[in-house]
């Protein structure tokens, strides 16, 4: 007669599941889209920008700037003062000396108050300071 319990205790003892490749094809996927995956940096609030037929695509823009109609001022999806935005971008051209400032200003916001924040990056020491603007909605 076939004892039933050997089998079973003989079954368990050899049943054994290998869990390296499964957590080497997790860290390949991970891998991948980390790499693959490309990250928008924005300045964190909703901004109309005006069009220029002139416009150009930036490449990589390290240190974005926010000027909203209201005329408050946004880095890094927070509202900063005028008089801290020397600071803020000399700390981050200090991570990055090769990094560029773009202010993205609000079409209906005062052009001092982009001026200012434009002179306060160049204080700061940034080399390329631009201006967002978008294309006409023609082309």
């Amino acid at each position: 007669m076939l004892n039933i319990s050997a089998a079973r205790r003989a079954n368990k003892q050899n049943l054994e599941l290998n869990m390296a490749p499964l957590i080497d094809m997790v860290f390949i996927l991970l891998i991948f889209f980390l790499v693959t995956t490309s990250f928008i940096k924005e300045t964190g609030v909703d901004i109309s920008r005006p069009a220029a037929t002139t416009a150009v695509s930036k490449a990589k823009a390290f240190i974005l700037i926010g000027v909203t109609r209201d005329n408050t001022i946004h880095l890094d999806r927070r509202e900063i003062d005028i008089r801290a935005v020397r600071a803020n971008v000399e700390r981050a051209l200090a991570e990055n000396p090769e990094g560029s400032v773009v202010i993205v200003a609000d079409k209906e916001s005062l052009t001092g108050k982009v001026i200012t924040v434009m002179d306060a990056c160049k204080l700061a020491g940034a080399q390329n300071v631009s201006i967002a603007a978008s294309l006409p909605k023609g082309e």
